[in-house]
């Protein structure tokens, strides 16, 4: 593999932040998902809101909300981006013992947000984790991925294409 298809890294392989500034202001898009998996117990108490430290997936969504906006913070060659939208949705699936996240995050801008819904998913299960690990420690957190971006040069993708 050569450094030629790793926005990242210079040509002498040396890591960069990827200039945009000639790049078009498009309405980008994208979608991430994950889960987290737990004991039947733990997600009762989830579903039944009888967590000691409150409402599990109300703040969950507040801080997959705060975090996609902080990504650049904590991804090192992120832009730093004005985030037009942040849509977090929690879903308890009660015959895997488990619960999903879907973030999907918008701009106005010259590159994407992939980045930011996925720190939005994982932020979010790692919240879940936080509020129940004194029921569970066993949460196993698993397939956060990107799963449908729109906007900007390379258009649209999704898992299906």
């Amino acid at each position: 593999m050569t450094t030629e298809h790793l926005t990242h890294f210079d040509a002498t392989g040396q890591a960069h932040m990827v200039d945009v500034g000639a790049k078009a202001e498009t309405h980008r898009i994208a979608l991430a998902t994950g889960s987290i998996r737990m004991k039947p117990e733990t997600l009762v108490i989830i579903m039944n809101g009888t967590a000691k430290k409150g409402d599990v997936l109300g703040i969950a969504r507040i801080a997959a909300i705060m975090a996609s906006k902080r990504t650049a913070d904590l991804v090192p060659l992120c832009h730093p981006l004005a985030l037009t939208r942040v849509a977090v949705d929690f879903e308890t699936d009660v015959a895997n013992s488990s619960v999903h996240c879907k973030a999907q995050v918008e701009t106005y801008g010259k590159t994407g947000v992939e980045m930011e819904a996925l720190t939005a998913v994982q932020i979010g299960l790692l919240t879940v984790y936080d509020m129940c690990k004194a029921v569970d420690r066993g949460m196993v957190m698993s397939n956060i991925r990107v799963t449908e971006k729109h906007g900007g040069k390379s258009g649209d993708w999704s898992v299906s294409s």
